[in-house]
């Protein structure tokens, strides 16, 4: 995991992690299957950083945390959003995860088909804000204002305006990515929530 914190994804690979354990690739496969089964083990350590729901917990406040803490998570590992979309959740840690999701929705009073529904519709847009970020995000202001002047300055005088209104605007000020990120989840839990109490008469 330091490895790809470093140097990204695709540098882990079985000589690299040898050569800096100061083993011969070899000998890894008696800890690992192989490759996969090393990304996978990376998958799950990674899913184990995320906050679980509580069981006690108010469903949506969890489920905000939960997505905050996923966000806290791919921003610290770059690697993460992408590895774990891509891989079988069969780890301990994975699973426990999906469970502590599912169990919080379920007992929202979410029925199990309607909370799997919407749980994958939570991590759809956690995984898709990570993996599309916008060209606004940055490390810092600084950096943020100068990309956002860079587009403006690259848009044709008098063509496309609306694109030319969010350049000048980003250009006065920095891109606030966490707003953004929480502007997406609120609307998301809220039309949750709004679902939950439209179905509550009919459920028994």
């Amino acid at each position: 995991m330091d490895l790809a914190d470093e140097s990204g994804i695709d540098s882990v690979t079985m000589r690299e992690l040898g050569r800096r354990l100061g083993v011969e690739a070899a000998s890894l496969y008696n800890h690992v299957a192989g490759k996969d089964d090393l990304l996978n083990g990376m998958a799950d350590l990674a899913a184990a950083e995320i906050e679980l729901p509580s069981s006690d917990a108010d469903w949506k406040a969890a489920m905000r945390r939960r997505a905050v803490s996923a966000r806290g998570v791919f921003l610290q590992h770059r690697w993460a959003a992408g590895l774990m979309d891509s891989r079988e959740w069969s780890g301990p840690y994975s699973l426990s995860y999906a469970d502590r999701v599912l169990g919080a929705l379920i007992q929202a009073g979410f029925s199990p088909g309607i909370a799997s529904w919407a749980f994958i519709v939570l991590d759809s847009y956690i995984y898709g804000f990570e993996r599309q970020r916008s060209n606004f995000s940055q490390t810092d202001d600084a950096d943020t204002l100068e990309v956002a002047r860079d587009v403006l300055a690259a848009i044709p005088q008098g063509t496309h305006p609306s694109l030319a209104a969010v350049a000048m605007e980003y250009a006065d000020k920095p891109y606030d990515e966490a707003a953004a990120f929480e502007f997406g989840l609120d609307l998301i839990l809220d039309g949750l929530e709004r679902w939950l109490a439209a179905d509550s008469p009919t459920r028994p």
